[in-house]
């Protein structure tokens, strides 16, 4: 038996996002950056075959692609002046119980646009908020938006969201003297409001009745966090903790009372905590560690969804769901294991694993999205299986180790997962740089934070797709 793979994700008639092309900034001449020297066609991870190269540390541009979007990403020792262009940065906002509440947005200006003169950068920020679909960003969650000027001053529209838009306001835009009587009109107009930048200053302090919530940096002193706090929940606003990326700052956020965390959905020093598995977790593994051969044992594929009645309730909901848009309706688990091919496979087993439900998609669409950004990237499915178990591993709090044992993958996905190593390490430090909506990390691995951006914004509806579908209650 072989795979019959119907392209999935890419439901959704219109991309949330779509990038324009950017010129790069002169860096002398590139080439095509390999990682040891070879590039070409080869079988991936999951078991099916994948072109593209590799992000290394030679200097030149490498080219991956997935579900036809074309994904340039140089590379090198030395990046010199990055390109000139803009993109969209997006973190989810959560309960301390980790459900999400909503995703901000803002739209990054990089290279020379970013040191230009306010107005000119807020019509870069403008053009972007223009292309955006924020429910194939926000799913069906509210999204905060962080406005500019045009925003406030009502000539540049609001993109519609179906479930909602908290406009941001950032420092330096609450200095402006018009700034009240502008979002008085905003509240009018039937839109939340919340203060970006929060410290307390006078400006803010005069706005603070306007608005239903304050962002504060969690990075900045605790004492001054402490009482930066104390000032918005005395003015009834709630407070979101943002840069909620360490342990420190999420144990800081619960001591000064933080009501939302803005952050990536899987802090970098999540401690691991040693844990027993349920029966049908172990299936999901066993499962994983299937996909991860190079030569996949399909019939033992098949057995193992088919004896599970979670696996197999998830994946005929999957085929017969709009994310693969099928004319006919799928009854057989041999056909439906055969049609979906080993990447929603391995999405299958994760959603298993994660408990994914309904109510509370927002993990397993963050895992998903990690792991095709590092498809997309890669151009192969060791980047996708690699993006995929780093982000369980945090989800799960599982150490490392116990889920190399388990799923048995090769020795350049392990040394990727252990310490961001081999080819695929600085790739997949990238995506998490991304997700802390950190630039300059990125590209201190040698990628374009633009061409990462681009990857992972086109990796969010599609992932959205499949983990909407997967996310079925299949046990009470």
């Amino acid at each position: 038996m072989s795979w019959t793979t119907v392209p999935a994700g890419t439901g959704r008639a219109r991309a949330p996002w779509r990038p324009r092309r950017v010129a790069a900034a002169p860096d002398g001449p590139s080439g095509t950056a390999t990682t040891g020297g070879t590039t070409g066609t080869g079988t991936g991870t999951l078991g099916t075959t994948g072109t593209g190269t590799t992000g290394g540390t030679t200097t030149g541009t490498t080219t991956g692609r997935a579900e036809g979007v074309s994904v340039d990403v140089r590379v090198g020792t030395g990046l010199g002046r990055a390109a000139v262009g803009s993109t969209i940065q997006r973190q989810p906002i959560v309960h301390p119980d980790r459900s999400v509440f909503g995703y901000a947005l803002r739209a990054k200006v990089f290279g020379s646009a970013s040191t230009a003169v306010d107005d000119r950068a807020d019509r870069v920020r403008d053009d972007e908020y223009s292309r955006l679909d924020l429910d194939g960003l926000g799913g069906d969650r509210p999204v905060l938006l962080r406005a500019t000027a045009g925003i406030l001053a009502g000539t540049t529209p609001v993109p519609p969201c179906s479930y909602g838009v908290v406009l941001e306001v950032p420092h330096a835009l609450a200095v402006r003297p018009d700034t009240a009587e502008r979002m008085g009109a905003l509240r009018s107009a039937g839109y939340a409001l919340a203060l970006g930048d929060f410290a307390g200053t006078t400006s803010q302090e005069v706005l603070l009745p306007l608005v239903d919530y304050v962002k504060i940096d969690l990075g900045l002193d605790p004492a001054l966090v402490r009482t930066l706090a104390e000032r918005a929940h005395d003015a009834e606003v709630v407070v979101i903790g943002e840069r909620a990326d360490t342990t420190a700052r999420l144990e800081l956020a619960a001591a000064v009372g933080a009501d939302l965390l803005q952050g990536p959905m899987f802090a970098r020093d999540t401690r691991p905590e040693q844990r027993g598995f349920t029966a049908g977790q172990l299936q999901c593994l066993e499962l994983m560690q299937l996909l991860s051969s190079d030569a996949v044992d399909h019939a033992a594929v098949v057995r193992i969804v088919s004896a599970d009645p979670e696996l197999s309730i998830r994946v005929l909901h999957l085929i017969n769901s709009s994310a693969f848009g099928l004319r006919r309706h799928i009854d057989s688990v041999h056909q439906a294991v055969v049609l979906v091919g080993p990447h929603q496979l391995a999405a299958l087993a994760t959603a298993g694993l994660v408990d994914a439900r309904p109510t509370h998609v927002g993990p397993l669409w963050s895992m998903l999205v990690r792991a095709r950004t590092m498809h997309a990237l890669s151009g192969s499915d060791a980047g996708y299986t690699v993006g995929l178990l780093s982000a369980l591993a945090a989800q799960q709090r599982v150490p490392i180790g116990e889920i190399l044992d388990r799923t048995g993958v090769s020795a350049d996905v392990a040394d990727a997962l252990r310490d961001h190593g081999g080819p695929w390490g600085a790739l997949l430090e990238a995506v998490v740089c991304h997700e802390e909506n950190d630039s300059e990390g990125i590209a201190a691995t040698g990628l374009e934070p633009l061409a990462v951006a681009q990857a992972y914004l086109t990796a969010v509806p599609e992932a959205l797709a499949i983990a909407s579908a997967l996310a079925v209650v299949t046990r009470s």
